[in-house]
């Protein structure tokens, strides 16, 4: 029984907002890419962001199969967007990489409760449905960079 629970609380607590670092990459990724008017190699990303140049790479071919970048080699290479901006979502290119983002249910819903009031103090529901809301509504064309590349 111990390890059932165990193996629930380990397998429920990734539904209470994890960001990994591909989907961190991604995201980031994109956005930069969506700031710039030429293609911007790996090399070039991987400089400004600071990522693995191999798990950078790995995740630019997942964006490129899955038709959010085109991807161009050689010398003159790069990645540029293949849709505009403005109508990708955080939440779609977060989705690709984490899987659907489920909103936080207690393992014991409210009418089964024992207590008066929520032991969480209703915080992590808030939260996640929160996070979900600003991943819906923002898009790569809000974020511009504060400094040249």
């Amino acid at each position: 029984m111990r390890i059932q629970i165990l193996k629930w609380i380990n397998n429920n607590l990734s539904t209470f907002v994890h960001i990994s670092e591909a989907s961190t990459i991604a995201i980031h990724s994109l956005a930069l890419i969506a700031n710039t008017k030429r293609s911007l190699n790996a090399g070039k990303i991987a400089d400004v962001t600071r990522f693995s140049k191999n798990h950078l790479a790995k995740v630019l071919h997942i964006l490129v199969k899955h038709n959010y970048l085109d991807s161009l080699r050689g010398p003159n290479g790069g990645f540029t967007l293949k849709k505009d901006p403005a109508s990708i979502t955080l939440l779609e290119i977060y989705q690709l990489i984490e899987g659907e983002l489920v909103q936080f249910e207690c393992a014991i819903t409210c009418h089964e409760c024992y207590f008066e009031s929520c032991i969480f103090g209703n915080y992590p529901h808030k939260f996640s449905g929160d996070f979900k809301r600003y991943l819906q509504d923002k898009t790569l064309i809000d974020f511009k960079l504060n400094k040249a590349i």
